[in-house]
């Protein structure tokens, strides 16, 4: 019998045509649906089962049980470990398995010779144990017959002075009800306490396992199986060094037993984490231990960028500083030159306030008579970095600052009435009118160093932010001598050259802030002559070695792993001029951000210290000079100025116009205006109001001719 069933469509139409009737009849067949087969009870049951079982509150409940279970089992065991090392040589002999494998052989002898007197005086002990009952049984007979006799001498007395015989077996009487006293306490609580001993017995093992989280790790709550928030501990130091993928330092831990701790220093807060020097066994280098910086900072449950590796001065030893999990992601606070107005700075005795380092401390760096050089990768902070020192240094009235700000985008404008010189630009004329202001600086230089003995200073610093542009430049001059590259004849190279070999001595300093580095834009002999060298966020090992040099990458300095773009502001910073762990060669500092808003308000601070200054701007040559407007320019806001300051800002201005003159061509050009230098003080000083009244009267001269 066939299950599928036909439907005649029968259509009630008018009676059909010819052509109707030659049109065939449209039969639709459908399927009819096949009944449902009855799942099978077991199939039922199985499904139910799993659905039970893979539960997320059944996975919740079994961590649960088996945690909290293996937290007695673990206690059990660890009690039983302390147990056995309190009553037996034990702990001993894992230390000198410790100090064996670190081939600490001093310290091995030590502890041999430790154990050898813990075991004499455990000899001594069981010997005695010899000789114990009798001399404990002798003890009892005669505190039993003292203590009887002294009961008896007791009631004597109180018969006595109760004049009733009966009196004399009072004390022991009550000595007696007493002991059954507490025979009678001991029956009625021991029910109880056979009872709740035990319990209280597993609960003491389980706070011993959970303390120590002596569970398998999968049955931990996930904030510990995570690692979120773990706590650094000497085991967790020592399963992360073991587990390194360093064979020798592997073996050695397991010779070393649960003594594998005996490598660590203790574990000290240092700042948002913690410090702690690790002794690696005998034939383990630093250098394996620094390459594997990342998987350290993984077995650590941290992140590679939480965990800092630096070579303190002791031989075969590695310091190892752990954040707190997520600590270094969090923002340090604002500068104290944004936050306290009244703050001054002091070139020769000061530090500027620049940051913090790692351990959250105060990181203040001296600029005192130190070269500056400070790289990274573009967009990384850099000149927020170099503009928080020099608007320190600012703050002290007695410092001079030449600025060339080469990528021209007005991160140095305040600098404009505060800095002697300011060239903003990016093009090669750029470069080359800031080429000239370095000849400029070498031949201030020069003329320092041959004034008269005992003669002071100001210091004068000469910054170039994006110096990479200087390097590069392929202009050549009238002589075909480029401006850039870094060869004997290049104008930038040598200048900077000079600036390093000398300037310090009579306070000529050279800040230099660039890009990228490479040997093309910064050569080695440039970079090498900063006292001070710092680092962003580089690409490259090899690049981080041209910012701050062998010895302090060799030393644990890794500006190339630090995060893009994350780690912004961060510097890696290589210089005596900063306070740092002795035996280290470098620190991280976390510097404040300063605004470019907050940069004005300091910068205005620090004109209001001043007696004005006058900035110089680069211009055209050729271009047609005042001398007179020249004057009042250089006079700036200063009442006075001795002439020969005046000639020096002019010759600075212009030096085709100004370079050659002298008293007699300063004096010939305020005397055709009506104001000659006068004398204050015994000097020749020119007056700032006698200038601009000379100009007022000349321009109501002109005013007048023109009326005519």
């Amino acid at each position: 019998m066939s299950d599928n069933v036909v439907h005649l469509h029968k259509h009630h139409t008018p009676p059909a045509t010819a052509t109707d009737r030659d049109t065939p009849t449209v039969l639709t067949v459908v399927s009819a649906p096949a009944p449902a087969r009855p799942v099978p009870l077991w199939v039922r049951s199985g499904r139910a089962i799993r659905t039970a079982v893979t539960h997320d509150n059944t996975k919740t409940t079994a961590r649960i049980v088996v945690r909290h279970g293996a937290y007695v089992v673990g206690g059990a065991k660890i009690a039983a470990r302390r147990t056995w090392d309190g009553r037996t040589g034990a702990r001993y002999e894992r230390m000198l398995r410790a100090a064996e494998a670190a081939g600490n052989h001093e310290m091995a002898t030590e502890w041999e010779e430790r154990l050898q007197r813990f075991r004499e005086a455990r000899h001594r002990r069981r010997m005695d144990l010899l000789t114990s009952p009798v001399d404990a049984a002798k003890g009892v007979l005669v505190g039993t017959g003292m203590g009887i006799g002294g009961l008896v001498a007791l009631g004597i007395v109180m018969a006595i002075a109760n004049k009733d015989v009966t009196d004399v077996v009072t004390p022991l009487t009550a000595v007696i009800e007493f002991i059954a006293l507490v025979i009678t306490i001991v029956s009625v609580v021991w029910g109880p306490l056979v009872t709740v001993g035990p319990l209280l017995a597993l609960l003491a093992l389980w706070s011993v396992g959970r303390k120590q989280q002596a569970a398998p790790n999968w049955a931990l709550p996930d904030r510990v199986r995570n690692g979120e928030g773990e706590p650094i501990t000497p085991s967790i130091v020592v399963k992360a060094l073991r587990d390194l993928g360093v064979p020798a330092l592997r073996n050695a831990i397991k010779d070393m037993g649960d003594a594998g701790a005996s490598m660590l220093s203790p574990i000290v807060i240092a700042g948002c984490g913690v410090e702690v020097d690790v002794t690696l066994p005998s034939g383990v280098s630093t250098d394996e231990i620094q390459k594997r910086r990342r998987k350290l900072a993984e077995n650590l449950t941290r992140h590679e960028h939480e965990v800092f590796i630096t070579i303190p001065k002791a031989a075969r030893t590695v310091r190892l500083w752990v954040a707190d999990s997520g600590a270094l992601d969090e923002p340090i606070g604002p500068s104290p030159l944004v936050t306290d107005e009244t703050l001054t700075a002091n070139y020769s005795t000061g530090k500027a306030p620049w940051g913090q380092d790692l351990r959250g401390d105060a990181a203040a760096i001296s600029l005192y008579q130190r070269h500056l050089l400070i790289t990274g990768l573009s967009n990384q902070g850099k000149t927020a970095a170099l503009r928080s020192l020099a608007l320190w240094l600012a703050l002290d009235r007695t410092v001079e600052f030449w600025l060339g700000d080469l990528k021209g985008v007005g991160d140095w404008a305040m600098f404009d009435g505060l800095a002697t010189r300011l060239i903003q630009g990016p093009t090669d004329d750029h470069v080359i009118q800031v080429t000239e202001m370095l000849e400029d600086g070498v031949e201030e230089m020069n003329r320092r160093i041959l004034a008269p003995p005992g003669t002071e200073f100001p210091p004068l610093i000469i910054i170039v932010d994006e110096a990479q542009l200087a390097f590069m430049c392929p202009v050549k001059d009238e002589q075909k001598r480029p401006y850039g590259g870094s060869s004997s004849t290049s104008r930038y190279f040598m200048a900077a050259r000079k600036i390093h070999n000398q300037g310090r001595a009579v306070d000529v300093l050279l800040w230099q802030g660039t890009q990228d580095p490479t040997d093309q834009n910064l050569p080695k002999l440039v970079r090498e002559g900063a006292h001070t060298r710092a680092a962003l966020a580089l690409g490259t090992e090899s690049q981080a070695r041209m910012a701050l040099g062998d010895k302090a990458v060799d030393g644990g300095a890794a500006p190339n792993l630090l995060r893009q773009g994350l780690d912004k502001g961060q510097v890696v910073v290589a210089s005596d001029g900063i306070e740092m762990p002795a035996g280290q060669s470098f620190v991280n500092v976390r510097t404040h951000y300063i605004s470019t808003d907050d940069a004005k308000v300091i910068a205005a601070r620090a004109k209001a210290l001043r007696d004005g200054v006058t900035t110089l701007h680069t211009i055209e040559r050729g271009e047609q000079r005042d001398p007179l407007t020249d004057i009042a320019a250089v006079l700036g806001n200063a009442p006075r100025l001795f002439t020969q300051d005046v000639i020096q800002r002019l010759a600075t201005l212009d030096a085709d116009a100004y370079g050659g003159w002298t008293f007699a061509d300063l004096k010939r050009v305020l005397e055709a205006a009506g104001e000659e230098p006068k004398k204050s003080h015994g000097r020749m000083v020119v007056h700032r109001d006698h200038v601009f009244r000379a100009l007022a009267n000349r321009d109501a001269d002109d005013s007048a001719s023109a009326v005519e």
